[in-house]
């Protein structure tokens, strides 16, 4: 249940980096006029596709999912607001670190990034607070529940790492040499890395963990005793040989009961819900008028 609701606040992620797009061209085309309309942003052959018909088009496909995005998030504050209703740092941060041991993300703008979780992360906790706000929860079947499903919250350690894969044991000695004589991890994995999922971002396969089945247990073996900053031995793997560098760990942690009595509490009442659990359910409460009209709330 709450692995889904990760992927969730991902995806809502994902649509808050299209808006930010959207809005950083319109306001090249604010601030440039006609000429930016007309502009040019791909050719193929004589034809063009001008910066106006890529806006267009951007606002076609996702404008009214971005803009019921960014209403559902001032609907949730001003609920909030209006209901006193708060969520608490400890929250925020439980949910944070498993998501970080549930996502790889790039390793580039890591504080913008960590910043953006976070701010979903804290509007999703709150608007689970608001919808069931009303709904009655037993202490016995809280402590039921947390007793079923202790795995649910415990966090094993979480290693993240970067590697840089070639085909043969000369090739990784060669980057072996390079990297001690100060060349950038990230760069010559983009250069040399014949994994090219993860050369693309500059060698950075995210976290692993203890029962990982997507990398070679040896990437684990060696990351256990690596120091931030610093990269493992060749290790022998399908494609040719690994070097694995340690970029940062989470320690394991297991919460007790009183930790998330709450959370456990929020999700026995979703559960119980009847209606759908959506921000949307608060539209009218908080007088929403939007471009597509009352009927896309629907």
């Amino acid at each position: 249940m709450r692995r889904k609701k990760l992927w969730i606040i991902i995806a809502a992620l994902i649509l808050m980096n299209c808006l930010t797009i959207v809005f950083f061209l319109s306001k090249v085309k604010e601030i440039s006029g006609t000429a930016a309309n007309e502009e040019a942003v791909a050719t193929v052959g004589k034809d063009k596709i001008t910066r106006q018909e890529w806006l267009s088009e951007l606002e076609s496909r996702y404008g009214k999912d971005v803009l019921r995005d960014m209403i559902d998030q001032k609907v949730i504050k001003e609920m909030a607001s209006k209901y006193k209703i708060k969520v608490s740092e400890e929250d925020v941060d439980r949910e944070y670190r498993i998501l970080q041991t549930t996502y790889s993300s790039p390793s580039e703008n890591k504080e913008i990034t960590e910043k953006k979780w976070k701010e979903y992360i804290r509007n999703s906790l709150l608007q689970e607070e608001i919808l069931t706000r009303d709904v009655k929860v037993s202490e016995k079947e809280i402590k039921a529940y947390y007793e079923s499903n202790k795995h649910l919250f415990a966090i094993p350690t979480a290693y993240h790492l970067s590697h840089i894969v070639v085909k043969s044991s000369d090739e990784a000695q060669k980057a072996l040499k390079e990297l001690s004589q100060g060349s950038s991890f990230s760069a010559l994995a983009m250069e040399r890395s014949i994994e090219e999922f993860s050369a693309n971002e500059g060698g950075d396969i995210g976290y692993i963990m203890e029962g990982e089945e997507r990398y070679p247990s040896d990437y684990l073996n060696a990351a256990k005793k690596l120091k931030k900053g610093s990269w493992s031995d060749p290790i022998k793997v399908e494609q040719g040989y690994a070097i694995v560098k340690l970029e940062g760990k989470i320690e394991g942690k297991e919460y007790s009961y009183k930790n998330v009595k709450q959370q456990i509490k929020r999700e026995i009442a979703l559960e119980q819900m009847k209606t759908s659990a959506q921000t949307e359910a608060f539209w009218e409460e908080a007088k929403v008028e939007w471009f597509y009209g009352k009927e896309g709330a629907n």
